[in-house]
């Protein structure tokens, strides 16, 4: 008799289904392969002749949370990583915040400028690999203590930094994208853990809520508390602070579930390193949601750092008049203001509306459902961001309100294409492919994108004096290459459409069945899963 306790609904996990055997232990008939069983081409497991499970036998996944963490300890481990990567996504867009600010300061150009995310970008995206690799094999709730510290203590450190020492701030700001990474390969598998279904979808975009309001908040956070302390050095203490309150609130509160217990996954053992690339590198939904982020991940990044500046020069632009410098830097900070706003109000939005049409269509489109709203984010904001670039020049409100509506269609797959990944990928390579997506869409996405924009303006402005009017021309060309972008990334998840059913039944078959991946370069099939789609 099933150990099952209510409530719960008509799905059971087999593991229940079978009784009480631990499948840590050597159980020469039991029902799950150990690591040393490989799945051969006809079917039978070596070494103990049994025949893999019938296809027709379908074996679901609970809808509610794990039995042995209470529903309101889930929810409040939920509350705590969201607030954490609010603090996370704070502390990343500070600079932009106060970036006219720190530019006279350090005394940079438009590519320095762009350098100061890139460098950010790239240590962020160089250090994921290795904490998905932790991730996926060690206690995760001591890597994200021990990330959050750092990433806080260099944050600190930067704010000390004489104007003489640009070289230093850069790397200081590099070295912050170490700490940051430990916690963002992380914390969604933590949620993938605890919740299944549209559970996980709701809980996944109240957590990634956090990327454009932490975002907004950074602007926000970081221009006031430049303006009302009289130096922009002060906004980068904020975060350090907070910082400590994230440590004592993920020390005391969350709990680490078992990797798959959600699923029903737990006896799934992790593989080396390079079986779970290759593992990924074949997942075909996982490569196109992975290319159609990074598009999401270009264009927000240019936008985060040059939206604000682009439209501050625009509204120089308008006036055409000679503005004292206690007026540009009241000015600076207006549209910081603004622009902050704008990215949390979208961001609310676009996170809440992109995951509730995903799980709504799910009836009609099954699987699919995610990668088309995705799509359509893409695809549709391109018009009004393009349009807003054209007509800042001549109505700022304008400007704002093409905004606010590009950016909530970009906003609408944040928490989408999380789920597309947990969904197509086994748990004991969740923190590896979350690592993974996020070296790819950093790499050819927001790592390069404010360098390049920023490269691309000083050289389309050539030797013309730094006039609001050149710098406004050439930024504004600069920033055409972000609505072409969004047309790629939209196609891309159009792709992932294809192949997603496939791949999450395939996925759902090894974690329901207990069969280990076998990745091998002549075989990468499991027993009864579905056709893989031409």
């Amino acid at each position: 008799m099933s150990g099952l306790e209510p409530p719960f609904d008509d799905t059971v996990v087999l593991q229940d289904m079978i009784g009480e055997q631990s499948y840590d232990e050597d159980v020469p008939n039991g029902i799950f392969p150990d690591d040393t069983e490989k799945i051969i081409s006809d079917g039978r497991l070596e070494g103990n002749g049994r025949e893999d499970p019938d296809d027709s036998v379908e074996v679901k996944i609970p809808s509610e949370r794990p039995h042995n963490i209470t529903k309101a300890r889930s929810y409040v481990i939920v509350a705590v990583l969201l607030f954490i990567n609010l603090l996370n996504y704070m502390d990343r867009f500070t600079i932009a915040g106060v970036l006219t600010k720190i530019r006279p300061y350090y005394q940079l150009d438009d590519q320095l400028s762009g350098l100061l995310q890139t460098v950010f970008i790239v240590s962020y995206m160089l250090l994921s690999p290795l904490f998905g690799y932790l991730g996926d094999r060690y206690n995760r709730k001591i890597i994200m203590v021990a990330g959050i510290c750092f990433w806080s203590g260099i944050t600190l450190a930067s704010s000390f930094v004489p104007a003489n020492m640009f070289g230093l701030f850069l790397f200081l700001r590099g070295c912050v994208g170490i700490g940051e990474a430990s916690y963002s390969t992380i914390a969604p598998t933590l949620i993938a853990d605890l919740f299944v279904k549209d559970m996980r979808t709701k809980m996944l975009a109240i957590f990634y809520f956090a990327i454009p309001i932490g975002s907004g908040l950074g602007y926000i956070v970081g221009s006031e508390i430049a303006t009302a302390l009289g130096n922009w050095k002060w906004a980068l203490r904020v975060t350090p602070v907070l910082g400590v309150i994230c440590v004592i609130l993920i020390s005391t509160l969350v709990k680490e579930p078992p990797r798959g217990q959600a699923e029903g996954g737990t006896h799934l053992h992790s593989t080396s390193y390079l079986d779970d690339l290759k593992y990924l590198l074949k997942n075909k939904s996982f490569v196109w949601s992975t290319l159609g982020f990074t598009s999401v991940a270009f264009v927000t990044g240019a936008l985060a750092l040059w939206a604000p500046t682009y439209v501050y020069n625009s509204i120089l632009v308008q006036d055409q008049v000679d503005r004292t410098p206690k007026q540009k830097d009241d000015l600076s900070s207006s549209v910081s203001l603004t622009f902050g706003i704008i990215t949390c109000l979208a961001g609310f939005f676009g996170v809440g509306i992109g995951a509730e049409s995903a799980r709504r269509l799910r009836s009609k489109f099954d699987a699919r459902a995610d990668p088309f709203v995705c799509a359509f984010g893409l695809l549709s904001c391109m018009p009004f961001l393009y349009v807003a670039i054209v007509v800042s020049q001549y109505n700022t409100i304008v400007t704002w309100v093409l905004i606010f509506l590009g950016e909530t269609l970009l906003c609408l797959n944040w928490s989408i294409v999380a789920d597309i990944l947990l969904g197509v990928v086994i748990p004991t390579r969740r923190s590896t492919a979350e690592a993974v997506q996020i070296v790819m869409s950093h790499l050819l996405g927001d790592a390069g994108s404010p360098y390049l924009i920023g490269l691309m303006s000083d050289k389309i402005r050539g030797n013309e004096p730094k006039y609001p009017q050149y710098e406004y021309f050439a930024l504004q060309y600069a920033l055409y290459i972000t609505a072409f972008v969004a047309v790629l990334g939209g196609g891309a998840f159009l792709a992932t459409a294809i192949y997603i059913v496939y791949d999450k039944k395939k996925t759902d078959k090894i974690i329901h069945e207990g069969l280990q991946a076998e990745v091998s370069t002549e075989e990468d099939t499991v027993p009864g899963a579905p056709a893989e789609p031409i």
